[in-house]
């Protein structure tokens, strides 16, 4: 039965069906052949229940609060800023790219969002400057990533509803690595461009001394926003959600105070915000819908007991569940692949004594490989959007060196938890 559904569930989005309708579809096929009592009937009241989370509420703040900042160009004056500063390393404006995609990820919480966000910004000049394209676009694919690793991250907020999870100690074990896999990011680039000096362009963005000092006051902005939602969760003041909204009136304040604040710029940005909600819920009950049938028909309880079964010990068990993950992200969107999968496999990590703040790091990791792994990484399709040319394989290959950083980060974190740790443990 198990391998069954897994099959079903892939060949339904290898037909193209979107991730939802995919997850619905199961769910309904797994409860008119194996449950024994129409399971359907519950769909209305899974969709409230699973919406009606409080938690749940800060999804389309934070998705706003991206909107807004992208809109009132201040990622734009921000990516400047940053290439003032680190455009004289080899590999030049890729630094700035991984830099501009971690300092947006302390805004944002999704992956999305930072790839499109600084893609859309810095790939008019990659051609302008005759960068290496297909590291280029790997920089961007890869740096959005950080979306979701460094707070606030949407994705965490999912796994903490899920595992019943403390947020603020999610969002403090992300601060290490995801500034880690930043600075690792950028030693990729700068050993490949200390290879192939070609590949870091033809010319280089000079800036004086005085202009760089001159634009730190364009770094402000996103580093206010990160203080204060961010600040204000372990300060006490407010909750993840109350934060986020927080950070949609500083979002407002800013577009205000930078002239871009309209009517018209209200509605795109709700619009947009609208558009990633509806997709981002829709996906959420339907796989809490498939949970539900799963659970009813034994399916949940069997995977866990073959999980269990395998008799692996706590290492191994992990390996196993990377790999796991590594396949699945090949296949499956990153969001619905949480949903479906954690609640089955958290407990039997949680059981071998594994610590699952630790453990939702490790998961977040992982599904930031799935956003740059094909077929369906996420980040290669929305960079290969912007660009509007040329072949998908250009984002692949651009992103491959990447994925080996993200590996190498997963070892360090099963060596040394502390990264992740530390700072949920001083500041507990």
């Amino acid at each position: 039965m198990i391998s069954t559904a897994l099959l079903t569930l892939l060949a339904l989005m290898a037909l193209a069906i979107p991730v939802a309708a995919a997850l619905g579809v199961l769910g309904l096929m797994l409860g008119q052949f194996f449950a024994f009592l129409p399971v359907s009937r519950a769909a209305g009241e899974i969709a409230w229940t699973s919406s009606n989370e409080f938690l749940l509420v800060s999804l389309p703040l934070f998705i706003l609060l991206g909107e807004l900042l992208l809109r009132s160009g201040l990622a734009e004056r921000m990516y400047g800023a940053l290439a003032k500063w680190l455009s004289w390393l080899p590999g030049g404006l890729m630094h700035s790219n991984i830099a501009a995609c971690a300092l947006f990820a302390a805004t944002s919480g999704s992956s999305v969002a930072t790839a499109a966000t600084v893609g859309t910004v810095a790939l008019p000049q990659a051609r302008r400057f005759g960068y290496n394209e297909r590291l280029f676009l790997g920089t961007l694919a890869a740096g959005g990533t950080l979306g979701i690793l460094i707070p606030p991250s949407i994705n965490m907020i999912v796994y903490a509803v899920l595992t019943n999870t403390s947020v603020p100690k999610l969002y403090l074990a992300g601060i290490v690595p995801g500034t880690l896999l930043a600075l690792s990011f950028m030693v990729i680039v700068l050993v490949a461009c200390l290879l192939r000096p070609s590949w870091g362009g033809n010319q280089r963005l000079v800036s004086s001394l005085r202009d760089c000092i001159a634009s730190l006051v364009h770094l402000v902005p996103p580093l206010g926003v990160f203080l204060v939602v961010v600040g204000s969760i372990y300060a006490g003041i407010a909750t993840a959600t109350e934060a986020a909204s927080l950070g949609v009136m500083m979002g407002l304040a800013l577009a205000a105070w930078t002239h871009t604040l309209s009517l018209a710029m209200l509605r795109d940005a709700l619009l947009g915000t609208m558009k990633s909600t509806g997709m981002i819920m829709l996906i959420v009950v339907a796989a809490y819908f498939l949970n539900f049938v799963m659970s009813s028909i034994g399916l949940t309880t069997k995977l866990t007991d073959a999980i269990q079964n395998l008799g692996l010990g706590k290492w191994h068990m992990l390996f196993a569940v990377v790999v796991f993950y590594v396949v699945l992200g090949c296949f499956m969107e990153t969001l619905s692949m949480m949903i479906t999968t954690v609640p089955v496999i958290a407990p039997v990590m949680q059981a071998l004594g594994f610590d699952m703040v630790w453990f939702g790091i490790v998961v977040i990791v992982l599904v930031e490989t799935a956003l740059i792994t094909p077929p369906v990484g996420l980040n290669l399709f929305v960079v290969h959007n912007l660009r509007r040319s040329g072949s998908l394989n250009d984002v692949i290959i651009g992103a491959l060196p990447f994925v080996a950083a993200l590996f190498t980060l997963l070892a360090l974190l099963a060596f040394f938890p502390g990264l992740a740790l530390w700072l949920p443990q001083l500041f507990s």
